[in-house]
Formats: structure tokens, C-alpha cells, sequence
């Protein structure tokens, strides 16, 4: 293996080819256990949500954004309840205001099939 090829004259080591890559695998995996593993939790909604139930959730969304965790919050529209998309993104956008000082909003309310979902991100606390 050569080391330093801009040496005169270049400056080479012989080494165990397999011991190399070896070291190599396992300098790759340190690395990867060092990395942040960002996981998204969801919230399940209706759209017609009681304030108690909502207040309930609210609070699991909050310590799972405290945790670091993404929170994916959606309303899911089951038969007719189709008709109450405004409630349902009101409920959404709600959420988002009460978790304002834990969480930015990545993802505005946003209709796909039958579920409207909103997506939070915690925000990074600056340490002093």
C-alpha cells in the first residue's frame, strides 16, 4: 500500500489486505452507530376529535417531540365523514399552534385519499 506517493521516493507499507478491509468495515460501522436515527410517530385523528381526546394527544405528541421524534399528525375521513375537511384541517392547524414552542411545521395540512396529515419536526433547543 503506498503512503505517500509525493515522497522521494514514494514511501509504501506491505499489509494484510483482508486485515484492511476489515478495519475499514468496522470504522464504517462506528460511524453509522454514531449517526442520529430520526424516527416520525403518529397521531390519529377524527375529524370531529373531542377537546379531552384532543388534549390527550396533544400531550403525547408534545413528550414525543421532547424525545426528538417526528410527529406525523393526520384526520382520517371514514365513509361520509369526507364532508368535514374544513374541521379536519382547522383540528390540524390547531395542533400545530399548541405545539408551536416544541415543534416547526414541515409539512402543512395536506388531503391525500381519505387522510389530511400534517408533519412536525422538534425544534433544536440551543444550549447555553
Amino acid at each position: 500500500m503506498e503512503i505517500s506517493p509525493n515522497a522521494e521516493p514514494p514511501v509504501c507499507k506491505v499489509i494484510d489486505y483482508q486485515k484492511f478491509l476489515y478495519q475499514q468495515r468496522k470504522r464504517q460501522k462506528e460511524i453509522q452507530s454514531k449517526a442520529v436515527k430520526v424516527t416520525i410517530k403518529d397521531i390519529r385523528f377524527g375529524p370531529n376529535t373531542d377537546e379531552h381526546d384532543y388534549n390527550f394527544k396533544l400531550k403525547h405528541a408534545q413528550k414525543f417531540l421532547e424525545e426528538g421524534n417526528k410527529v406525523r399528525a393526520f384526520v382520517f375521513f371514514k365513509g361520509r365523514s369526507i364532508l368535514y375537511k374544513e374541521q379536519g384541517e382547522i383540528l390540524l392547524l390547531k395542533l400545530a399552534q399548541d405545539l408551536e414552542e416544541y415543534a416547526k411545521v414541515d409539512q402543512l395540512p395536506k388531503l391525500e385519499g381519505k387522510r389530511m396529515q400534517i408533519l412536525l419536526s422538534p425544534k433544536t433547543s440551543k444550549k447555553k
